[in-house]
């Protein structure tokens, strides 16, 4: 999605003067929020100072919102502000909401605030925790120990950095990159900051670093309600979140990630990547992508619950829909349709736990093993869910396990197909772990090589007595390399 700033031509561009001498937060540890506000009011012309409008219990008025209430305590000061639609007003009231210690700021209704240049912040007001954290993170995985020190260019925002409570209420307005802007993500909530986003479209950001449209840092939240995410890109070598990165906690709500991409040569995340906590629920997940893993959504080295989402034709490396790396994963009461990677055409783990439970996974394609799910060194509970016509090139065309343990219960794994010359296990291929099926059907699967329903592998295998393994092609179980039990071809 591209941007054009139209308005750039008929009024000069401007650099808000709360950025003067290296950011606001410094501004506001020495002078305080009032001090401030009045030299950064004094500084510039009347003609170029905010025309915020303040509102609430310290606003000196009240005002009346959409639904005829009057302004009222946010839990972050009690201070709310109505933004005109212009993007320097924006910047503005974000940067008061910082030396105020927090405040809601109302958008222009339908509004689109154009970003065409990041803000010259220096981020040196988080108290070392960042360091802290950064060397803590290479105790703990040596394998960081070695990486480089971040490029203070990989933090570029289009809009201030958030530090304190802060609320945006979109009212159905756009904030996004122009096209022809230099490389940024739009928003940054740094160490201590708590962002709610509401109601807001955020598009074509483009970050050299993690989260093309958001990025939430490790000592920072944000809860996402009723926003569409469209168009952002990560260039992170080998991080990603195309559409928005986590690093600490966050909630989605009913949001939509659309055409977002981890472009990355190890991108991860192409709608959403979490490396923090994340709670995901009623949102939907299309047409993103990643080279690496994570199409729509990646969760590595983070803890994630994900309910009553979609996730549809998703592309990536490994699990085109949904990815689990080094991470605990819970996603329930959702469905995974149409997406396509070279492993886990639906879904990927690896070295991961991940809990399936009211899943439809349906459609998705494998260039390689695992058209619905792809399972490496991991746990999978699949419960009470549906895995079918998934594709595989490679073998499983249903599921997928390698030195794993597999549990499916009370689920479907039907008409799935394993199609190349030596593909086997249509259904399910399973090798070097365990696999245990209960209450559950495996049926009308096929493969070109036997057997088309299960193939079992110096692994092992416990099905029980109410599961049916039938009406698979050529064979059901026979052709397997260790004995599926109460599987018989007949």
């Amino acid at each position: 999605m591209f941007i054009s700033d139209d308005r750039s031509a008929t009024r000069p561009r401007r650099r808000s003067r709360w950025f003067v001498a290296g950011g606001l937060a410094a501004g506001s540890l020495v002078v305080g929020a009032a001090g401030l506000a009045g030299v950064a009011a004094a500084d510039r012309p009347a003609a170029d100072r905010p025309s915020l409008a303040l509102r609430g219990a310290d606003g000196g008025g009240e005002h009346r919102d959409d639904e005829g209430g009057k302004g009222r305590d946010h839990g972050n000061g009690g201070r709310t502000i109505d933004v005109p639609c212009d993007e320097e007003e924006l910047i503005d009231a974000l940067a008061y909401a910082n030396a105020e210690g927090g405040a809601h700021l109302r958008l222009a209704p339908k509004c689109t605030y154009v970003l065409t240049e990041a803000l010259d912040e220096k981020d040196e007001y988080d108290g070392g925790i960042r360091d802290a954290r950064e060397t803590a993170d290479s105790a703990e995985n040596p394998g960081d120990v070695e990486a480089p020190p971040r490029d203070p260019n990989a933090d570029r925002s289009g809009l201030p950095f958030v530090y304190h409570p802060i609320t945006i209420d979109g009212r159905g307005a756009t904030i996004a990159r122009a096209e022809h802007a230099e490389l940024f993500r739009l928003l940054t909530v740094r160490d201590g900051g708590e962002l709610t986003l509401r109601d807001v479209t955020l598009a074509n950001g483009r970050s050299i670093a993690e989260g093309g449209s958001l990025y939430v840092v490790h000592g920072a939240s944000a809860t996402i309600e009723h926003v569409t995410v469209v168009g952002n890109t990560s260039l992170s070598a080998d991080g990603g979140g195309g559409g928005m990165y986590n690093d600490g906690n966050m909630v989605v709500r009913d949001s939509t990630f659309v055409d977002n991409h981890a472009e990355g040569t190890a991108g991860k995340g192409g709608g959403l990547l979490n490396g923090g906590v994340m709670t995901v629920r009623s949102s939907t997940f299309k047409d993103n992508s990643a080279v690496a893993y994570g199409g729509g959504f990646g969760n590595y080295r983070g803890a994630a619950q994900v309910n009553d989402s979609t996730f549809a034709h998703n592309t990536a490396g490994q699990g085109g829909g949904v990815a689990s790396y080094s991470a605990r994963t819970r996603v329930a009461d959702s469905k995974v349709l149409g997406n396509t990677a070279e492993v886990g055409g639906g879904i990927a783990d690896s070295d991961a736990l991940i809990f399936l439970s009211g899943m439809e996974i349906r459609g998705n394609t494998a260039t390689g093993n695992g058209g619905g799910i792809y399972v490496f060194q991991g746990l999978v509970p699949l419960d009470d869910s549906t895995v079918k016509d998934n594709t595989a090139l490679g073998d499983g065309g249903g599921i997928y396990a390698e030195k794993s343990n597999v549990v499916v219960r009370r689920s479907a794994v039907t008409h799935n197909d394993a199609v190349e010359p030596e593909s086997q296990g249509g259904g399910i291929f399973a090798t070097l772990g365990r696999l245990s099926l209960f209450k559950s059907a495996v049926v009308g699967n096929s493969s070109t090589l036997e057997p088309g329903g299960v193939f079992a592998d110096k692994a092992q295998v416990k099905v029980d007595d109410d599961t049916r393994i039938v009406k698979n092609r050529p064979t059901n179980c026979v052709g397997s390399t260790v004995p599926v039990p109460n599987c018989a071809d007949y």
